[in-house]
């Protein structure tokens, strides 16, 4: 089962994901916030998101991977742009970024059967409390006389966008790309919630459009999942003060509906955790015979919450199996 740290991380990653898919979210981004030597050589009208993923399945729910590719002005051939998203510190950065290059070619070659590589981008968005320290070039890896070496040691960099150095004026592109990141910045901060309102007002005319319901649902599990102090009063009066009545209730309706979801999941998995530490303390206590893989088939039977943790109490008091079982079933 997931920690609450991966969930958290996972959450980043999934609003990351949701938003940075769009092309019109990924090509505001990069019309605003790449280098101008870039910007001078690339078509950006040409964008086009590439739908292979260069991650192994075990690390889905850690990593994200969005490539884009774009056509090169006056010249054939594409230059990919990888955008990768960062919630804490990750000092091997660069191996992760390396490890997704080295896919994205050995794919060029079987696909196209190009005989030169494509110039890939790393793009890495970071909102982690801490300021970036990280060297953004992958030579800063290495120990020794790096410079004396270099010809026999790889290197690239990666662009940096740490959100925590740009102001809230600063943040440009969609409405969507702008709340993401807005979202993505003050996320950790303790007054979150007295912030929302600043983020809600920027949904307003996207709430008219129907993509622009879609995407908030994601912002409804995103806030939910990560504000610890927002509650369903609070978020319905964020709701009333900055959208339409009609739309509100749309946006209340469907806020609602998570809530009771997410309540669901997570009582499934108190159920679960309750289940699994009273089994380990039958099979402690009494061993792993057969009385207690009758009771054990009970105990998993049980969906409340109270007489699980009424149980735990008689598993200590109780002298046999058969005297635990007759305390469930009475």
């Amino acid at each position: 089962m997931e920690n609450i740290e991966n969930k958290l991380h996972h959450s980043h990653d999934k609003l990351f994901r949701e938003t940075w898919s769009d092309r019109d979210n990924a090509r505001s981004f990069l019309e605003n916030y790449l280098p101008a030597h870039v910007i001078e050589i690339v078509r950006l009208d040409t964008l086009e998101i590439c739908k292979d993923s260069f991650i192994e399945k075990d690390l889905k729910n850690f990593y994200s991977d969005m490539l884009y590719k774009v056509r090169i002005k006056e010249a054939t051939g594409y230059i990919y742009f990888l955008f990768e998203h960062k919630s804490y510190l990750d000092r091997l950065i660069h191996l992760q970024l390396l490890e997704y290059m080295i896919k994205i070619w050995r794919l060029g070659f079987k696909q196209s059967k190009a005989r030169k590589l494509p110039i890939v981008i790393p793009l890495v968005l970071y909102h982690g409390t801490p300021k970036w320290t990280v060297d953004r070039r992958f030579s800063s890896l290495f120990e020794g006389p790096v410079d004396k070496l270099a010809g026999y040691t790889p290197d690239f960099e990666f662009i940096l966008y740490d959100l925590s150095q740009y102001t809230d004026d600063q943040i440009k592109g969609t409405i969507m790309a702008k709340v993401a990141m807005l979202l993505l910045k003050h996320i950790f901060e303790p007054d979150i919630a007295d912030f929302l309102p600043n983020i809600f007002m920027l949904l307003k005319d996207l709430s008219e459009q129907e993509t622009g319901l879609q995407y908030f649902e994601s912002l409804i599990k995103y806030v939910f999942s990560n504000v610890e102090d927002i509650t369903t009063e609070k978020f319905h009066i964020l709701v009333s003060n900055t959208l339409s009545e009609e739309k509100g209730g749309i946006i209340m309706t469907l806020a609602e509906k998570l809530i009771k979801e997410g309540h669901a999941q997570g009582l499934e998995q108190g159920l679960e955790l309750a289940r699994e530490g009273i089994e380990l303390a039958v099979n402690i206590k009494f061993g792993d015979g057969e009385d207690c893989k009758t009771i054990i088939t009970k105990i998993r039977t049980i969906q409340d919450i109270n007489l699980l943790r009424a149980l735990k109490g008689k598993i200590m008091s109780a002298k046999s199996v058969p005297e635990l079982i007759q305390s469930i079933d009475n």
